[in-house]
């Protein structure tokens, strides 16, 4: 896997700031301009440009069959990627390469999308690998980005700094979109510049974490030692997290409560302009307003986390995320629906980020890696259930009404999961 060469592998971690005081160092900017970085390729590839192609011009969608590759190709990365989260977690851990895992997972991701610049009509296959390996380096890379949360940033301040990454991250989504446009509604649609300025954001702009933040220390063990150890350790966290009745209420309740946000993220366009009328610009115009209000809703949660506890924070954008859904059920106009969609984005900005300084309470010091490998297993199984409820609702009653309606109730079970946990303290700050 490709290694950017840094000094700083076996160094010393951030200072923390002092208690409770959310200054900024280098580490915590580093952190977040990845987000910056990885937000192009959620926003081009996955969400609105690249699946459009890969579907209609490289497969041909006239029967549904590019629907059907791409859904394979998202399928099958995301099985790997829960699969072997929590075992390379506790390799990474074990062996103190972390920075590395993370560092290859990107750049697979970032060569895969440059790649895309030599996909043709009919290169179904290779679209396929390239789209499947693309997808593993990015949500591969996500488990030990998130794992350097701790590290980057004392407990006291975990909730802002999350909520700022997530921030980073919808600004990110808004300017690879931007930019992107004039290239996919030129006439001829314009492909190959888009994919080279995705990769070029996601390159630039993952640098600075991988200059300055430091690898772990500790033992570093040979690869057969490290993979016995990642599978002893991935066994013994999963014990550990399933022993403790707060922690297991709180990724059962993430897992249905994601499986909500997942589901209405990705039917939401199909709802728009199937049943709204939306045209393709309105849409793509409605995604760039949902990334702004996403913006504002984790800035203006990000202090609350820390002051009022993560778990009000969920709680709060759960009860908002209800009634989002059930307002779209009522929803008979366009106008009305923009302003639906802007408030849902406040509830995406906010549970998000404090998901993330929620279970980081959970996590001992120094087992990051395997913990968060147990949180990406959780989160990448959490599109099952309500896609299948969504499409299976949709045909019960002919209309996509009721079933946008019917994902409330997997924000109701996540919520009463969530509620019934007790919020562990944030661990005191480092001297």
């Amino acid at each position: 896997m490709s290694h950017v060469p840094t000094k700083t592998d076996s160094a010393e971690p951030v200072p923390p700031t002092p208690t409770g005081r959310a200054r900024l160092n280098r580490g915590i900017v580093s952190w977040c301009l990845y987000d910056f970085a990885n937000s192009a390729y959620s926003a081009v590839i996955a969400s609105t440009i690249f699946c459009v192609y890969y579907a209609n011009a490289i497969v041909g969608n006239g029967t549904g069959e590019g629907d059907a590759w791409w859904g394979r190709a998202v399928s099958a990365s995301m099985v790997f990627v829960a699969l072997t989260s929590p075992f390379l977690g506790g390799i990474a851990d074990a062996a103190a390469c972390g920075k590395k895992l993370w560092i290859g997972y990107t750049w697979v991701c970032i060569l895969c999308v440059a790649s895309f610049s030599f996909l043709r009509k009919g290169d179904v296959l290779a679209g396929f690998a390239l789209a499947a390996l693309a997808n593993v380096g990015m949500e591969g890379s996500y488990v030990f980005y998130n794992a350097n949360l701790p590290r980057v940033a004392p407990p006291s301040i975990q909730g802002r700094v999350s909520g700022w990454g997530f921030a980073v991250g919808y600004l990110g989504s808004i300017v690879a979109l931007v930019g992107a446009l004039p290239f996919a509604l030129a006439d001829p649609f314009r492909a190959t510049p888009i994919w080279l300025l995705v990769a070029a954001q996601f390159a630039l702009f993952s640098l600075p974490a991988f200059f300055l933040i430091p690898g772990q220390t500790g033992s570093r063990l040979g690869p057969l030692a490290a993979a016995r150890e990642g599978f002893r350790s991935c066994l013994d966290v999963g014990r550990r997290l399933v022993a403790s009745r707060d922690s297991r209420r709180f990724l059962l309740g993430y897992l249905f409560y994601e499986d909500g946000v997942n589901t209405v993220i990705v039917f939401a366009s199909l709802f728009a302009t199937t049943t709204l009328q939306f045209s393709r610009g309105e849409t793509i115009a409605l995604f760039l307003v949902v990334q702004i209000s996403a913006l504002a809703g984790a800035f203006a949660m990000a202090r609350p986390t820390d002051t009022r506890g993560p778990k009000f924070v969920v709680v709060s954008a759960l009860l908002l995320w209800c009634t989002v859904v059930t307002a779209a059920f009522f929803v008979q106009t366009k106008t009305l629906f923009w302003g639906v969609a802007c408030v849902a984005g406040l509830g995406l900005g906010s549970v998000q980020a404090a998901s993330r300084a929620f279970y980081a309470r959970f996590i001992p010091p120094g087992e990051e890696n395997r913990y968060f490998g147990f949180y990406s297993l959780v989160g990448k199984s959490a599109a099952v259930m309500g896609p299948i409820l969504f499409g299976e609702m949709s045909r019960l009653f002919g209309s996509q009404r009721p079933a946008i309606l019917s994902i409330s109730l997997l924000f109701i079970i996540g919520l009463s999961f969530v509620l019934r946990v007790r919020e562990p303290p944030a661990r005191a700050d480092a001297a």
